[in-house]
């Protein structure tokens, strides 16, 4: 039932923008994908394509007249557009730092002149080095040097919030503010440095999998079919405004383990191989020995409780890369 709302979600080809734009479209809305394509992909929208309520298009949050093109009209902006993955912000930091800030703030400026509320995706980066517990939204950011290219996505995206919050501070401009931890599932590539995927795929090759360091570090993985009605339901909720929500997954795993789990859901006989950081990405290379969300503001606020365990993420990845051609290379 169509629901007269016109949403736009930048980043909209990625591979959580894309399950996005499903799930508002079945919902009944408008959708409006807005994506420059460079690491988001057009056949994520496959499904979308053909759906008479939907618009792809190609461009980039750096560009105001594109986005006020895609923005003019709507009611409401999910913004996840941003340069991500490791190997991205390493390569390219400059360019990572103009998408991130200055591409939010773009989106932020044009979404309290015309009108839109908005959700503004963060990450569960912006926390660092803290390895607390359960990392609640008001924990501290502990982060490592600024002149690391490593740290700066995180920075980047600390500044987003701020900026966002600032906006509702002084106008009380309607946006909420969500950080994802780890979030998996189909259509997510390992060649950005997303290690479940990378993982599942060596796995599905035979090849050995590698992981980075010692292993011991731990992650929360949650399922994108778990955090994307999560993500709309946030964008609805009043209490949701100028507050900051953790979605994260419900089980601590070290990555080693995560990779033996991968070889026995996929029935692989890969080994597993340690590697160096300073091999994987570069020398001054820092990782977080552990990330663990505390859910329970999200809980509190729209019901968020995710149930889908890691082995069916897993499977869910391993049939979704078992589809697509695989490289000597490793690489999609």
């Amino acid at each position: 039932m169509p629901t007269g709302r016109r949403s736009v979600v930048t980043g909209g080809a990625g591979f959580i923008g894309s399950h996005l734009v499903e799930a508002l479209l079945a919902n009944g809305d408008t959708v409006v994908a807005l994506d420059d394509l460079s690491t988001g992909d057009r056949g994520n929208l496959a499904a979308a394509s053909s759906h008479p309520a939907f618009e792809f298009v190609e461009g980039s949050v750096l560009d105001r007249d594109v986005l006020r093109q895609v923005m003019s009209g709507a009611d409401r902006v999910f913004h996840l557009a941003a340069a991500v993955g490791v190997h991205v912000i390493i390569d390219e930091p400059l360019q990572s730092l103009r998408t991130n800030i200055h591409g939010t703030e773009n989106v932020v400026d044009l979404a309290h002149e015309l009108g839109l509320t908005m959700l503004l995706v963060s990450t569960s980066e912006v926390y660092g080095k803290n390895t607390a517990d359960r990392l609640g939204e008001d924990a501290d950011r502990v982060l490592g040097s600024p002149l690391l290219s490593r740290w700066t996505y995180a920075a980047a995206k600390g500044i987003d919030e701020a900026y966002a919050h600032a906006y509702w501070s002084a106008y009380g401009f309607p946006v909420a503010i969500v950080r994802l931890f780890n979030t998996v599932g189909p259509r997510q590539k390992g060649r950005y440095g997303m290690v479940l995927p990378r993982l599942v795929r060596q796995a599905l090759a035979g090849e050995p999998m590698t992981v980075y360091g010692d292993g011991r570090q731990t992650r929360c993985f949650s399922y994108v079919g778990d955090v994307v009605p999560a993500l709309i339901e946030l964008s609805q909720s009043p209490a949701a405004l100028g507050r900051a929500v953790n979605l994260g997954g419900a089980e601590e795993v070290s990555i080693l383990d995560l990779a033996l789990r991968i070889a026995t859901t996929v029935g692989s006989d890969s080994p597993v191989t340690l590697v160096d950081y300073t091999e994987a990405y570069a020398p001054g290379y820092e990782d977080m020995r552990r990330r663990v969300p505390d859910n329970t503001l999200a809980g509190d606020l729209v019901g968020y409780h995710p149930t889908t365990s890691i082995e069916t993420m897993i499977m869910r990845v391993a049939d979704d890369l078992a589809g697509r051609p695989l490289t000597p290379a490793g690489r999609l």
